[in-house]
Formats: C-alpha cells, structure tokens, sequence
C-alpha cells in the first residue's frame, strides 16, 4: 500500500486537504462558490492533477467548506455524502447571495455512504481510515480519521473556544476521535496541531 501523503491546497483563510495514496487522492473539503479557478490554481502548484482525485468530502455543509461541490462534480471528482449530510445539502443555497456564483448541488449523483461502510470505501482508493460523525459545529459535520491518527474534523470547535455551541456535544466527538486514535488535527481553519487535553472539555 502507498504511503498516505497530506497536502494543503487551501485559499482565502479555509484549508482543503488532499489525502493522497499515490496518485489516488481524495479531496477534504471543497472550496468556496465561485472559486473554482482558485481551486484548480491551487492543485496545479502543489502538483495535484485533478484527474487524480478519486472523491471530494466535506465535513459540513457551510459554503466555504462546500461550495464548489457541483462544480467539481462536473469536473470528474464523485461527491461522498454521508447519510446525516444529505438534509443539509439543500439548505446551502438559502444562505447564498447572487454574487457567491453558487452552483446548486444535485443529489442523485452522489455516492451516498452510511459511516460503517467509509472503511470499506476508503480502502478501494488505498487509504486506511473511517469517517466518523463529530456534530459540535454543525449536526452533519464529520471527521475523516486516518489509521496514522490523523484528523481531519472541519470547523469542531476546540473544546476551550466553545461559545454558542453545545458544550456537551463538542466534548462527546473529541472523546470519540481520541478513543479511536487520533493524534494530530488538520483543522478546516489554523494550522496542524497535537491532539492534547484541551480538546475535551472536563
């Protein structure tokens, strides 16, 4: 098995993680509406051709997370969409404005999964790991979580920021991540840090 590879790619304050096994890659949260010419600048400078990536996943469904998920549908990359998610994609346009050149995402097309079926799904494109469910931020939102420990958990608020979030809630998909192993969190905004105990609330 290849070894599992992380590049940023991301622009305008959000990260987009791409998760590479060789030249088989997944594409961690999906970019801004409108931005799809930034997106694909992006990978041509960290060397990642789109034609390589075999998913896009978006730990939530907020526009700077998922904007571009039609349009890099269109482009070739499938959308994963884990069941909790669906309800969400729909509400995403009620929170765009004209100007955001929001492409609608279609729900067909997707390769809806349920969260004990990500192993299976991530081992076919050669990387290990799951998806787990980590609401705080959001109900639909998700983490990806790499055999290695590495975490991938969008806009889950560290434990010691929590503000209009549910404290419980937050503190219960930190206890979950770290009892399934993971070590280092690649945050949908800020740099790659050390899982440490500030992550649970106590």
């Amino acid at each position: 098995m290849a070894k599992v590879t992380i590049v940023n790619v991301g622009y305008r304050s959000t990260n987009y993680w791409v998760v590479s096994a060789g030249t088989s890659r997944l594409l961690v949260d999906l970019g801004w509406p409108g931005t799809i010419g930034k997106m694909r600048a992006s990978l041509k400078r960290k060397d990642v051709p789109i034609k390589e990536i075999r998913y896009g996943l978006a730990t939530h469904y907020h526009i700077d997370h998922a904007g571009l998920g039609q349009e890099l549908k269109q482009a070739g990359v499938p959308l994963i969409v884990l069941n909790v998610q669906e309800p969400a994609i729909p509400l995403m346009k009620t929170h765009i404005k004209p100007q955001d050149q929001y492409v609608e995402i279609t729900m067909h097309d997707n390769v809806t999964i349920s969260f004990a079926e990500s192993r299976s799904l991530l081992e076919r494109i050669g990387i290990p790991g799951e998806i787990l469910h980590t609401p705080g931020h959001s109900y639909d939102s998700i983490s990806l979580l790499l055999d290695d420990g590495s975490a991938f958990t969008g806009d889950l608020t560290p434990a010691s920021f929590i503000g209009m979030e549910d404290a419980a809630v937050v503190s219960a998909s930190w206890q979950l991540l770290r009892e399934r192993g993971a070590t280092r969190v690649y945050p949908g905004h800020g740099p790659v840090r050390q899982m440490d105990i500030h992550s649970v609330a106590v």
